[in-house]
């Protein structure tokens, strides 16, 4: 069985991916990698805040410099249709801010 530092390498080596952050619920990182400048770090110290409070899937997409759209989910949603037409639609939606 694979352990959590090679899912997160395996993860980050993925395109497209700056960083792949597991954080405890209290801030602290269990492990990441990251790229581009992100501090892992910072991320992990910023999410309990968010993410305390859900049981489910967040989806963010960042819409332009000064907005980002967050989509909350059960945990039994399939995401691949909302990431498919966030990906399509993101600079629609932009548009209409």
């Amino acid at each position: 069985m694979a352990t959590i530092r090679e899912v997160v390498e395996a993860l980050s080596r993925r395109p497209g991916v700056d960083a792949v952050v597991v954080v405890g619920r209290d801030g602290l990182p269990i492990d990441s990698h990251a790229k581009n400048g992100v501090d892992p770090e910072n991320v992990a110290a910023l999410l309990p805040s968010v993410i305390n409070g859900m049981t489910g899937l967040a989806v963010v997409s960042v819409l332009n410099a000064e907005a980002v759209l967050v989509v909350l989910l059960q945990p039994s949603t399939n995401v691949g249709g909302l990431l498919y037409d966030l990906r399509r639609h993101r600079s629609a939606i932009a548009g209409l801010l």
